[in-house]
């Protein structure tokens, strides 16, 4: 049981930061303690091609080094103020795709939500005369239905009755055996009626 309480009492290294056995010094001038605990590289030391390696230190000089730690240590005023935008570090401009751009190599996969391919589909349906952009799952259920892309919402909802008519076993002498068919129409229309482009 004694044991039991002594592994609780232990801090847990995954929560405080140390890492055991490194292997390593204290970065210190001075210090021979293990150096258990990183802490960010000078300014300018080591390579500048890649990233700096960590520093490692002991427990007291790791301490003293977060107790003066300043981020903004050396900005002026406009330079503080600049960093501490909400926007900081998002106005670098983004390229944009074109209608003419061929798309990148990764344009051909799958993507049944069209987040985004859309724009780079081999088969894309032709544009709606009301400018509104059909998503690959309006064009699946388009389909289904047998509607042109260019359908409206009147259109939509008199095949979806004819097709109804059709499949269902109450219309067609107890016939089950279109029930398949009857679902896929019935997922269609709910989904295009709930779409953007029939709103």
């Amino acid at each position: 049981m004694a044991r039991l309480n002594d592994k609780k009492d232990r801090p847990n290294a995954r929560f405080h930061g140390r890492v055991e056995n490194t292997g390593q010094r204290c970065a210190e001038p001075g210090c021979e303690e293990s150096g258990e605990f990183r802490a960010p590289p000078l300014e300018g030391a080591g390579p500048h091609d890649g990233p700096r390696a960590f520093r490692w230190m002991c427990l007291d000089h790791v301490r003293a080094f977060n107790s003066r730690y300043n981020f903004f240590e050396g900005m002026s005023v406009d330079e503080i103020h600049a960093a501490q935008r909400p926007t900081a570090g998002w106005e670098r401009e983004t390229r944009a795709f074109s209608g003419r751009d061929p798309g990148p190599r990764w344009s051909d996969f799958s993507d049944p939500l069209d987040a985004i391919a859309a724009r780079y589909r081999r088969e894309r349906a032709p544009e709606r005369p009301d400018g509104k952009p059909l998503s690959g799952q309006d064009r699946e259920s388009l389909k289904t239905l047998g509607l042109e892309p260019t359908a409206d919402r009147t259109q939509l909802r008199r095949r979806y009755s004819e097709l109804v008519r059709r499949y269902h076993p109450d219309r067609n002498g107890g016939d089950r055996s279109q029930e398949g068919k009857l679902q896929k129409v019935i997922d269609a229309y709910q989904q295009l009626k709930g779409a953007p482009v029939f709103a």
